[in-house]
């Protein structure tokens, strides 16, 4: 088995390996209610767990997964941690996951249904999917083998194929309340100050604090929104938080978050897209990011 994601510098758990499941409690309901009635009625084969990012989807995939298969079955995961290219040689360091990879799943599972076992197969996630490696699972789900349940994991449904969304059941999990994101804090990362306003930021996301506490994200949103509410601001002190935020793209999110904190709704599309634009056409990050803050200045 290729190496497991690692979470994050604060060394959470894998969701392999994690047994603290937040919040999600109607989706786990959901598919216990089917699962433990799937003598009456099929379980639907194919379950797609969409949201954002970092709220606990992979963590539900694999508690639903240890369940099915219970050490006796067959269980495959699809991911960038098992990415192989051609050869069959690990890829874990590419941009998507290869046909390639998918393929292997398939030939693999194909040899292993004699043992008449429940069989998983995971993937994580279906946005990382090559156009060719989609395709290639499609086929398998048109006609998904007996006693086989598929989890996808998607963080934006609008990135799958129609034709692949059409054939799950796709269960939509929201972010965390703050209540949750304080109660995985205290789990993961005791004795760690982390204020409600930094909870705030992660927008319901736990995977997005430990990035913020390791970029000084929360210190740095409150001199953007200083340098924002402060009259007498000028660009010295816009290009000085333009710095701050440049040196690392994890920290881009955090312009997003002053739009919505100024209730800016009309500027979010257009910061969105700058925002994008910096990696997307190799733009300078502080100029750009200037520009985006003076944008924000001009609205207020």
């Amino acid at each position: 088995m290729a190496p497991r994601k690692q979470s994050s510098s604060f060394n959470f758990p894998s969701p392999m390996d994690n047994d603290v499941l937040i919040g999600h409690g109607d989706v786990l309901r959901d598919f216990m209610a089917a699962w433990n009635g799937r003598d009456a009625h099929p379980v639907h084969p194919v379950w797609m767990l969409s949201g954002p990012r970092g709220i606990g989807k992979a963590t539900l995939a694999y508690k639903i997964a240890k369940l099915v298969y219970g050490n006796v079955g067959d269980f495959f995961i699809i991911d960038m941690a098992h990415n192989i290219d051609k050869d069959g040689k690990p890829k874990p360091d590419a941009k998507n996951i290869s046909v390639y990879t998918v393929r292997a799943m398939i030939e693999k599972m194909q040899m292993s249904s004699m043992s008449g076992e429940w069989r998983v197969i995971l993937i994580d996630s279906v946005d990382e999917l090559t156009t060719s490696a989609e395709n290639a699972m499609l086929k398998l789900l048109e006609e998904p083998p007996a006693k086989t349940l598929f989890l996808l994991i998607v963080h934006q449904l609008a990135n799958v194929l129609p034709t692949v969304r059409s054939r799950a059941r796709v269960e939509k999990m929201h972010p965390l309340t703050i209540g949750e994101l304080r109660e995985l804090c205290n789990k993961f990362m005791p004795g760690t100050e982390i204020t409600d306003e930094t909870l705030r930021l992660t927008n319901g996301s736990f995977g997005r604090i430990a990035n913020i506490k390791r970029t000084g994200g929360d210190a740095i949103y409150d001199d953007l929104i200083e340098c924002l509410n402060n009259p007498h601001s000028h660009s010295t002190d816009v290009m000085a938080v333009s710095k701050k935020i440049a040196a690392d793209p994890a920290l881009y999110g955090i312009l997003l978050d002053a739009v919505a904190a100024f209730g800016l709704a009309d500027l979010y599309p257009s910061a969105t897209h700058a925002i994008a634009d910096i990696t997307r056409v190799n733009l300078e990050p502080e100029l750009a990011i200037f520009k985006i803050i003076m944008q924000i200045k001009k609205c207020l």
